[in-house]
């Protein structure tokens, strides 16, 4: 048996491996860079937002394949920017959403979920 230490980028692993991540998770926002290190204003921004509300998320680094992360959260969401947000499976929007929905006072509802 050998070590493969490169995880499977191809562009059916990662449509899988989102579905899988939306499926498996209350709250689950992909974004460019992790919670310690993002990598870009509106990744930050949405951790942020989502972070005064809840406790634990889950996070996923689009960065080690971008196109086929893009292209995956496309075909789930019609959506093609990064970050977006995903709340009991259901597409929630990016940083500008998140922000929208915190300016109504909505996002704390939104992101709480049966199980939280």
């Amino acid at each position: 048996m050998t070590f493969d230490p490169e995880p499977d980028l191809s562009e059916s692993a990662v449509t899988d491996r989102v579905d899988a991540t939306i499926d498996d998770n209350d709250v689950v926002l992909f974004m460019k860079g992790t919670p310690l290190m993002p990598q870009c204003g509106y990744s930050r921004r949405a951790l942020g937002l989502i972070d005064q509300y809840r406790d634990e998320f889950e996070t996923v680094n689009v960065l080690d394949a971008l196109d086929a992360y893009r292209s995956a959260l496309k075909q789930r969401s019609d959506w093609e920017t990064i970050p977006q947000a995903y709340v009991e499976g259901e597409f929630i929007g990016g940083s500008d959403i998140l922000a929208e929905l915190d300016e109504r006072g909505e996002l704390q509802q939104t992101l709480t979920t049966d199980s939280s």
